[in-house]
């Protein structure tokens, strides 16, 4: 069995090629990225200078890894605000069954603009539906009249939120 030839990389941590992509297409992030994103959880408003003395480049450096991780997709950098502060007194994970291909029904769901999380899962459920509503009443419209009026959806079934106990955004740095 013949191996295909790997592309050689620097053994210098600070060198510009920062990532490459796995075999899936994902990209492969080395510890410096790795530490960069780490530094913009912390605080997505943080100086690239200050970033780059945590991590060892320059600032000009950092902001050309930066720009790479957020045209790859890797990262986006947004505010996160809390829904109650902002009007939105209703939150809800909805879990749909779906007869046929999830796309179409995933893609509508995407497109809606009270839905912030869409995922196909295995389970129970086909799609789980994260949404941010004014109230019950407007909560009640996008399930009732939106949601299940969607051809394919076969069933739904809400998980109203009580009190958000815990939400973070640190996920593969730590």
């Amino acid at each position: 069995m013949q191996s295909e030839p790997v592309a050689s990389r620097s053994a210098d941590p600070r060198d510009s090629r920062d990532s490459r992509e796995s075999r899936s297409g994902t990209p492969q992030l080395d510890a410096v990225s790795l530490a960069i994103i780490e530094q913009l959880q912390e605080d997505g408003r943080r100086p690239y200078a200050a970033i780059g003395k945590a991590v060892g480049l320059s600032e000009a450096a950092v902001r050309q890894r930066v720009q790479k991780l957020l045209d790859q997709g890797v990262m986006q950098i947004v505010a996160v605000t809390d829904p109650l502060t902002v009007g939105f007194r209703r939150q809800a994970m909805v879990g749909v069954n779906v007869e046929g291909v999830l796309d179409p029904v995933a893609d509508a769901l995407t497109a809606m603009p009270e839905v912030e999380y869409v995922v196909m899962t295995a389970g129970s459920f086909d799609i789980l539906a994260e949404v941010v509503c004014e109230d019950d009443d407007h909560l009640l419209d996008v399930i009732n009249k939106r949601i299940r009026a969607l051809p394919g959806v076969r069933s739904t079934e809400s998980f109203v939120y009580l009190k958000l106990k815990k939400q973070t955004y640190m996920w593969g740095t730590r």
